[in-house]
């Protein structure tokens, strides 16, 4: 054994042995050591998008996974933990327009270098279950099952309204439009209406919605975003009549507010709407308007925010209660993507509908009341729209006086009656649009033929391969100018055609592969029965920005998976936790030219105050001062990333892991600091050193399992703070609160590096017992460092390699106190303290506090009156 720790050494000849065994390939068929099956458990982390570079925040949210996965193997678990790579997406095409390379290159070398990262921190991933959604064994069952859905009609195609880049020619997600223009080219932003593939996940909207109460292993912040997200509401569509060229028309609205119907004073429309455009022929300033329109977002949370902009077209329709006209705006706050593209407004009970109203003047009326509120149209009040409260209808005819939900009942009843409108209940929640005319994605396996329209490819030809040597030039989807790829046969008529240029986004990809991680050799469809026996995955661990989308897109792709009989389950995760993000210091200086230069820590010169408080900073370079930029999440972009590779060539992988966990609840967001782990660093050194020094006297000591000797009090002391240490940290294990397992593992080293009864009764048995629980509670966050000294101090002979060793189970005996340390009061003063023993009778005790030198004392020449025991805790002797 090394007298000194070494930490790249121990790693090395761990990781080795690891390698050697392939102990983490998981099997399906694992059994105990009686010959039962185990039970399994499936752990993993969202997969990482293949950027090259890992840094310390990475390396907090795999240990998190790694070290479940370690301490459910311990429990007696078939554990599971796969990783794979969200390869495809925008920033390969956006890398490699940089650097003028196929996004495939820069894709797969980034898979190569950030698999060296894992490497040296010892993760227990099964690379044999390995996945990387860009190659084609994988998402060829992307194109599979997206034509299955089409024949079902779950998938269809439709035109959509886009953020059209006219430069870059390429679709503009709503964040990538800033102040109007496209990110990237600068370029004005139109609206555009294109065609484009959709998955009906609204289908699904009910059961996405009811099955979020069979997620109670799902943080309820996350079940709440989802339920928002679907938006389930029950409202009424109804219809104002109008007649165009003598024809007579409805234009349909959607509300939950039919109550409000009497108050409508205005009708607004987007101006993609059809009437608009006709509205518009005519009209130079409409035509205006809503050509500044197509130039705005198509969100509808930037709807919410921006400023209300309307003209009046002058074009009435009807009321369809009352019959009265009510004109017809074009407003740039109406989606047309959203319902019917129309909205009823009524200003005096919608906060929107009421800005508009005030800026152009028009009518608000009042037909909500709420006893004790006066209504003004000066400025808007929150009850005025508030659904809670106890409202009653005024200036609404035959309505006067119903409640809200009477009222709705009575309105949507009349409208039915002359054939205007029926109950209805929707979802904020729309159909998935998955075309994106990106080169860097799963081809849609559709052909374009002049003749037959969109054919699917037959399932005989898939996959269509994606070729992997395109460049992109910044002029568009490349696809749609390789004319060897995108030029075929009609499958149907034989006719000459073209394929589909557009690929799936990129959530398609990371919808099922957690599935696939269950099967991932299987050749005759997306999973086989492997799947039914590992999913649904146990524990998913991820950030808290995927609580929709991917979370949602999964939850609907298992659905749909299930429907077609691949699948027997409902829910792919029964448990998800997500993690906190791990921070850091950041430093920068604005420069005169506007833009601001980040710093890296090794850069800058930190100067602190007489108690240690940062209070300045220069850089290095040039000595003049730099901004203490506080605490961020790690980014490369503000130049505050801690990269593992220094921290494992300094500290070693086991500091890294363990500082990562003490630092912080891994639920919460965490500071990183040099300092701290220097300091855990100091800590493993310290369980070296004590090994080293104690290693012939643990080898030789005979195990404490069964030891029914004598055992002095040091001995039994020792295991009472060994036993009570492991029950909290195996409490917290379960909990994932793995900050306070670490000092759980630091109080059971103090406990035995302090005891000194080695030579008493009992005491190498003791000692050797809390060696091998500090080992196997440690493991699961320093696995290296354990799993070696675990060999050296003779372990393996009793109780097998410490990866599949039983975790330790404590006493409640071994915890129970046989002695009891009670604080001795006079008079309501505490003046000392005496030992009894667990079992002391309450004679024993007052006999035990007179006796004490300190109590003699402070009683002195008084009479004592009163003797008062709180059991297990004090003792006051009233003494006058």
């Amino acid at each position: 054994m090394r007298e000194t720790y070494s930490p790249q050494e121990v790693e090395s000849e761990v990781q080795a042995m690891w390698k050697a065994g392939d102990v983490y390939r998981a099997h399906e068929e694992a059994l105990d050591a009686e010959g039962h099956p185990k039970p399994k458990f499936y752990v993993c982390s969202m997969l990482p998008y293949p950027s090259g570079k890992l840094h310390m925040g990475h390396v907090r949210n795999y240990t998190l996974n790694d070290v479940m996965y370690r301490f459910h193997r311990m429990k007696g678990y078939n554990v599971m933990t796969p990783m794979g790579w969200d390869a495809f997406g925008l920033p390969a095409e956006n890398a490699a327009l940089s650097k003028k390379v196929a996004p495939a290159k820069w894709t797969y070398s980034n898979i190569a270098d950030m698999k060296a990262q894992m490497e040296p921190l010892g993760l227990a991933f099964d690379w044999s279950r390995e996945v990387a959604t860009c190659k084609p064994d994988y998402y060829r069952w992307n194109q599979w099952l997206f034509l299955r859905m089409l024949e079902k009609g779950i998938a269809y195609r439709k035109t959509q309204i886009v953020n059209w880049d006219p430069v870059d020619k390429t679709v503009l997600a709503n964040e990538q439009v800033i102040e109007g223009r496209g990110w990237r080219s600068g370029a004005i932003v139109e609206k555009r209406e294109i065609p484009g593939y959709y998955l009906g996940i609204t289908q699904y909207a009910q059961e996405l919605l009811d099955d979020l109460k069979q997620l109670e292993g799902w943080p309820e912040q996350v079940r709440r975003m989802q339920e928002h997200w679907i938006g389930r509401s029950e409202g009424v569509t109804l219809s104002f009549p109008y007649e165009l060229r003598g024809e007579a028309k409805l234009l349909n609205v959607y509300t939950t507010r039919a109550d409000t119907l009497m108050g409508v004073t205005f009708v607004a429309i987007a101006a993609e709407h059809p009437l608009a455009t006709y509205l518009a022929k005519d009209r130079p300033d409409l035509q205006a308007f809503i050509a500044e329109c197509a130039k705005g977002s198509v969100s509808e949370a930037d709807m919410a925010t921006m400023e209300k902009k309307g003209v009046p077209t002058g074009f009435h329709v009807k009321h369809p209660l009352t019959g009265e006209p009510v004109e017809v705006w074009i407003a740039n706050y109406v989606l047309m993507g959203y319902g019917e593209g129309a909205v009823m407004a009524v200003p005096a009970h919608d906060e929107r509908d009421f800005a508009f109203a005030k800026k152009f003047g028009l009518p608000i009326k009042q037909v909500v009341a709420v006893d004790g509120e006066t209504f003004s149209t000066d400025a808007w009040q929150e009850w005025y729209g508030d659904k809670t409260l106890e409202t009653h209808l005024v200036n609404s005819g035959e309505f006067n006086g119903l409640g809200l939900h009477e009222a709705i009942d009575a309105i949507a009843a009349a409208l039915e009656k002359k054939g205007l409108g029926h109950k209805e209940v929707k979802f904020r929640l729309r159909d998935w649009g998955i075309s994106r005319q990106r080169y860097w994605g799963t081809p849609i396996p559709m052909i374009n033929c002049p003749h037959c329209g969109p054919v699917p490819v037959p399932d005989e030809d898939l996959p269509v391969v994606l070729p992997e040597d395109l460049v992109p030039d910044g002029s568009g989807n490349p696809l749609a100018k390789c004319d060897a790829w995108k030029n075929v046969k009609c499958p149907k008529c034989g006719g000459d055609a073209e394929r589909e240029t557009d690929t799936m986004d990129t959530f398609v990809d990371s919808s099922w592969y957690f599935q696939r991680y269950c099967s991932p050799d299987c050749t005759t469809g997306m999973v086989d029965k492997r799947a039914d026996y590992w999913m649904p995955m146990d524990q998913y661990i991820g950030g808290i920005e995927h609580a929709v989308l991917h979370l949602l897109y999964a939850r609907f792709w298992t659905k749909v998976m299930r429907d077609f009989g691949l699948v027997k389950y409902d829910e792919p995760f029964k448990n998800l936790f997500t993690q906190g993000m791990l921070m850091a210091e950041c430093y920068y200086r604005d420069l005169p030219d506007g833009h601001r230069r980040w710093y890296y820590p090794d850069e800058v010169e930190v100067q602190y105050d007489e108690k240690g408080r940062p209070v300045g900073a220069i850089s290095k370079e040039d000595g003049k001062p730099v901004v203490l930029g506080g605490i961020e999440k790690m980014s490369k972009s503000k130049c505050n990333v801690v990269e593992p590779r220094d921290i494992i060539n300094k500290f070693g992988a086991d500091t890294a892991r363990s500082f990562v966990m003490f630092a912080g609840p891994p639920d919460q967001s965490a500071a990183w600091s040099n300092s701290g782990a220097e300091g855990t660093f100091r800590f493993l050194r310290r369980v070296w050193a004590w090994a080293y020094a104690h290693r012939e006297e643990i080898i030789a000591a005979p195990a404490v399992e069964g030891y029914t000797g004598e055992m002095s009090h040091e001995a039994r002391h020792l295991r009472r703070e060994i036993h009570s240490a492991l029950r909290q940290a195996e409490f917290d294990y379960g909990r994932m609160q793995y900050n306070t397992v670490v000092s759980a593992c630091m109080k059971m080293f103090n406990a035995i590096d302090a005891f000194k009864g080695d030579e008493t009764a009992g005491g190498k048995e003791a000692l050797k017992e809390a060696a091998s629980i500090l080992l196997r509670t440690l493991y699961p966050v320093a696995p290296h460092i354990t799993t070696s000294l675990w060999g050296e101090l003779g372990f393996i002979p009793l109780m097998g390699d410490i990866i599949d060793a039983k975790w330790p189970e404590w006493s409640e005996e071994v915890i129970k106190a046989d002695e009891l340390k009670l604080v001795v009061q006079v008079n309501g003063k505490l003046r000392g303290s005496i030992l009894v023993s667990a079992e002391a009778s309450e004679d024993e005790i007052r006999e035990a506090a007179l006796a004490n030198p300190d109590v003699k004392k402070f009683v002195g020449e008084a009479t004592v009156r009163r003797v008062i025991i709180v059991k297990n805790k004090l003792v006051n002797v009233v003494a006058k």
